[in-house]
């Protein structure tokens, strides 16, 4: 029984992480804009809908597969290292911290990414003839993964821009900078070495969704146009800021479990 509940949750997490490859797939085929046609504009409109419905859905899976994979692993108490992970962060503690670290990055990560927005010196609803409050989802046409969009108008100056790959890369950074955090509590008495290298991840996964921020950071220091010539290289990285900071979120862990584990293979941490 203990074994069908964590392979259940395993295939929910593929299931759902495929879902989602396959989403952006589809909904690449209408990212053309010799499509929009006044016939096609509200099919594509009801696919967008749809497309966010079945999002919310592989998240749900994605969420409830992780929460059986973990339950699983704690109640066998195992000797492996997914098994002290698991233990090391199912404490009341360690839930607390985690879930205070998943928001309190979640709307750093918004606000990094663009996806809460907050200009001052623009008035939505003079310059765009935007309904304050009020809201839409754009379908078309961007790059994959960049549409379909939800623009919300929340006042005259503060509005959410949701882009899927913002949305999605946002909640896994979230997660796992959450996972670390969680871990180094335990750990932090045992190794400061695993508490750095979490650090690391964190900030690399910083600018993911979003590494032209960086040149907008740097622009106050170094100057406009400088700024926007650094904005434009590290646009040209993205790949590069995810291949660096997603590994590093996904292994640390694993090196402070090491910390946690006793001679006999068992976690420090009681379950």
């Amino acid at each position: 029984m203990d074994k069908e509940g964590k392979a259940k949750g395993k295939k929910l997490i593929v299931l759902g992480f495929v879902t989602i490859g396959i989403l952006f797939l589809m909904f690449n085929r209408y990212q053309d804009p010799e499509l929009l046609t006044p016939s096609a504009i509200d099919t594509i409109q009801r696919i967008a809908y749809g497309f966010y419905i079945t999002l919310v859905v592989s998240f749900g899976a994605i969420g409830f597969g992780i929460y059986r994979y973990q339950k699983e692993k704690v109640r066998n108490n195992g000797k492996d290292l997914a098994t002290i992970i698991a233990i090391a962060t199912s404490g009341s503690k360690s839930k607390k911290v985690f879930s205070a670290t998943f928001i309190t990055y979640g709307i750093f990560f918004s606000l990094i990414s663009g996806t809460l927005v907050y200009q001052p010196e623009v008035n939505f609803a003079i310059h765009y003839g935007a309904t304050i409050p009020s809201g839409f989802i754009a379908p078309c046409c961007d790059s994959p993964g960049y549409m379909p969009k939800i623009i919300v108008y929340l006042t005259e100056h503060v509005g959410l821009q949701i882009i899927p790959i913002n949305l999605v890369l946002q909640l896994i950074v979230s997660y796992l900078v959450a996972i670390n955090t969680s871990i180094a509590v335990s750990a932090y008495t045992i190794s400061k070495k695993g508490r750095g290298m979490s650090t690391i991840g964190a900030a690399a996964g910083l600018f993911i969704a979003c590494p032209t921020c960086a040149g907008t950071f740097l622009s106050v220091f170094v100057g406009t146009a400088s700024g926007i010539a650094l904005s434009i290289a590290l646009a040209q990285m993205q790949t590069l800021f995810i291949a660096i900071s997603i590994p590093v979120l996904l292994v640390t862990p694993y090196l402070m479990a090491k910390k946690l584990r006793n001679d006999d293979g068992s976690c420090k941490v009681n379950s």
